[in-house]
């Protein structure tokens, strides 16, 4: 049971298979990271806003031709390859998983991460007591206005003090 497309699989004359990613997420992480203070994260806001509304608007569309996928699939003969059905599909999912692509990497370019397809959920790194966290920020929210720690997630989001707001921040390796 496949639960979409790999991204070898979103690329013609390449081997088909099980989805590994959602669209967008990098094979690999980059070793150095931008750091941000609240008010360079909060600067970036309107754009970073525009990109992560297209996202959200895009996934829905992504994850239901990946479903019909499915469908289509599970009522054909493996032994027959894809069907016509199948193959649109296919093209279809190829062309919203580029746009969610392209729309992910405009995000790192910023030096942030879309964390969330559904509610547009990004992450920013700070600096906070000389360690990495990251500040949250939710499509819907007017500010960046909290933070948590690496490993925490959105469940530990906290509020953004002034005392926090203070500390200084530069690039990190």
């Amino acid at each position: 049971h496949c639960s979409g497309l790999s991204r070898d699989a979103r690329r013609p004359g390449r081997a088909r298979g099980p989805v590994t990613r959602e669209p967008g997420m990098p094979a690999d992480r980059s070793t150095s990271v931008k750091v941000f203070t609240v008010a360079q994260a909060s600067r970036t806001l309107p754009l970073v806003s525009r990109i992560v509304s297209d996202v959200v608007a895009e996934h829905p569309r992504w994850r239901q031709l990946v479903a019909e996928y499915e469908v289509a699939a599970l009522s054909s003969r493996p032994d027959a390859g894809e069907s016509a059905e199948q193959q649109r599909l296919r093209a279809e999912i190829d062309a919203v998983a580029r746009r969610i692509d392209g729309y992910v990497r405009e995000l790192r370019s910023v030096g942030c991460q879309l964390k969330n397809y559904e509610d547009g959920t990004v992450d920013f790194y700070a600096r906070h007591h000389n360690r990495l966290v990251l500040l949250c920020w939710r499509l819907g929210e007017d500010a960046v206005a909290y933070w948590h720690e690496l490993d925490a997630g959105f469940g530990g989001r906290q509020v953004i003090t002034a005392e926090f707001e203070a500390e200084p921040v530069g690039q990190t390796p």
